[in-house]
Order: C-alpha cells, then sequence, then structure tokens
C-alpha cells in the first residue's frame, strides 16, 4: 500500500466533454483529479523552479483553520525560506520524487512516503535533489499555543515506517497511519493516513466539529458527503466543513486510501473571530 498519486498538469484536448464530478456546496467542496490542469497552477515568492495547486484555504464560513498545497518542485527547485508566515506550522507528505528537507539545521533527505511535522517557528528549507520533480503536500495551520503545554517537536517518519492501526471489530478493513500520538495535545491538528482495505467502511455518518481535508492517494470508493454519495478515485480531494456528514464505503479492487487533515486538542474559541461573541 504505498501508491501515490500525484497531478502531472496539461489540459484536457479540445475534444473532451467539459463536464466533470466538480462540487461546491454550503457543507462540503469536491475537486475531481480531472481539475488539476495548468491553468489553476499558482507560483510562490521565495520558491524557485516551484509551482502548485492551492486546494485549500481558510475561509471564513467554510473550513477556517488551514491551508493545502500540492506541491512540484522541479530538480534543483526548492526555497530557503519557505514561508513569512509568522507562528504556522508545517505538515510535508511526499508522494513522488527526493528532496532535502533541513529543519534547524539537521538535513533529512525525503522521499515517496515521507512525512515531515515541522512547528511553528522552526527554521527550514527544502532542495528538489532527484532526476524528476520533487511532489509532496504542504499543509499549513497557525499553531495555537496551550497554557502550561510545551510546544511539539520536528517529526521526520515515513508511510512505510509507521504501522496502520486497525480500527476495533473491523476485520482490519479500516485503519489510521498515526503520525502522532492521539493524546499529545501539543499537537493542534493531526494530518494522517487512512486506508480501507475492500469492503471497508464507516459504519455510521460522522458529523463533528473538525474540519477536514482529504486528499485521495490510492484507490477507489463511494463517500458520503452532506446528503451526497459521491464516487470518488485516487487524485480527487474533498474539502468539509465543521459538522459535514461523512461516511464511506470501499468497494475495491484495492485499497482506498487518503490523506487526511484535522483540527483537534484546543477550546473552543468564545471571543474573537469565528466565535459568538466580544
Amino acid at each position: 500500500m504505498t501508491g501515490y498519486f500525484a497531478p502531472q498538469g496539461g489540459l484536457p484536448p479540445q475534444t473532451a466533454l467539459m463536464t466533470q464530478r466538480a462540487v461546491f456546496t454550503e457543507a462540503y467542496a469536491f475537486i475531481p483529479k480531472g481539475c488539476f490542469s495548468d491553468i489553476v497552477t499558482s507560483y510562490l515568492p521565495g520558491w524557485d523552479k516551484t509551482r502548485l495547486w492551492l486546494i485549500a484555504r481558510p475561509m471564513t464560513g467554510f473550513s477556517e483553520t488551514f491551508s493545502q498545497y500540492v506541491m512540484e518542485v522541479a530538480p534543483g527547485g526548492g526555497s530557503d525560506s519557505p514561508d513569512p508566515e509568522v507562528g504556522a506550522e508545517h505538515w510535508l507528505f511526499f508522494t513522488g520524487g527526493v528532496a532535502t528537507v533541513t529543519i534547524g539545521g539537521v538535513a533529512h533527505d525525503l522521499d515517496a512516503g515521507g512525512y515531515a511535522y515541522i512547528p511553528a517557528g522552526t527554521p527550514w528549507s527544502l532542495r528538489a535533489e532527484g532526476q524528476g520533480p520533487a511532489r509532496f503536500h504542504w499543509l499549513r495551520k497557525l499553531y495555537e499555543p496551550a497554557p502550561g503545554v510545551s510546544s511539539p517537536e520536528p517529526i521526520i517518519t515515513s508511510d512505510q515506517a509507521t504501522p496502520v492501526r486497525w480500527m476495533p471489530d473491523t476485520g482490519e478493513r479500516w485503519g489510521t497511519t498515526r503520525f502522532v500520538e492521539p493524546e499529545d495535545v501539543r499537537h493542534d491538528a493531526h494530518v494522517n493516513i487512512v486506508t480501507f482495505k475492500p469492503g471497508g467502511v464507516i459504519p455510521f455518518e460522522e458529523t463533528h466539529v473538525m474540519e477536514h481535508g482529504l486528499y485521495v492517494l490510492e484507490g477507489k470508493a463511494v463517500y458520503k458527503l452532506n446528503q451526497d454519495w459521491v464516487e470518488v478515485e485516487a487524485g480527487d480531494f474533498m474539502w468539509l466543513r465543521a459538522y459535514c456528514p461523512q461516511a464511506c464505503y470501499a468497494a475495491g479492487p484495492g485499497p482506498f486510501r487518503y490523506l487526511l487533515y484535522k483540527d483537534v486538542n484546543r477550546h473552543a474559541k468564545l471571543r474573537g473571530p469565528g466565535a459568538f461573541g466580544r
């Protein structure tokens, strides 16, 4: 279970049907892989030989806590000053190529399946080192300190080095690759990988306050988003606001896996942006 889909860009031919599966609703957005074309790529100050698909950003009334980029860095490209946002923490998950990620002065080589967590305030840089582009997801969030809680440390690991934790009573059909222990309250968000084997299901409509970004790395399934059952496959992205009901049925023929973001482990804000009162 190590296949990781990455968009290649390009444009559909003029003979292609324009109708696809893209949906934007008050509860969720669904971006199919066919929307990852050249005309929606972007570039970043401070990054060279790099383009990206920006697939999630904070939006008032929608998912408000994180941004997510699908990065493509050509050989020799990268950045020595990746992000000017003060207070941002970062997660990198690699789907292809090779890059050297230097965190706090320590260099790490990461390839497909590689995972890095970079705490807020930690200097870092990235350079693509392989023969082809380095491809990875970059998720960002403003870190929320908590009284009496220390800041988390950097994490360098991989999908291959982290076992799947299967949900109880599922016959090892539904599980999560957890890169951080759930009870570690130093972390205010998780970026993990969820795996379903053929026949695996989320057996109820999950409805909760946590926001989600789900990028399908491998396989196909039908996914319940609010009131809609949607066919999803590798390369599709689902963006769920708080309280959007969700469920899943993975029919196969192979594993269905997605990279999952969710915000956790902090009090609900009662004052300030996003709160009811002042």
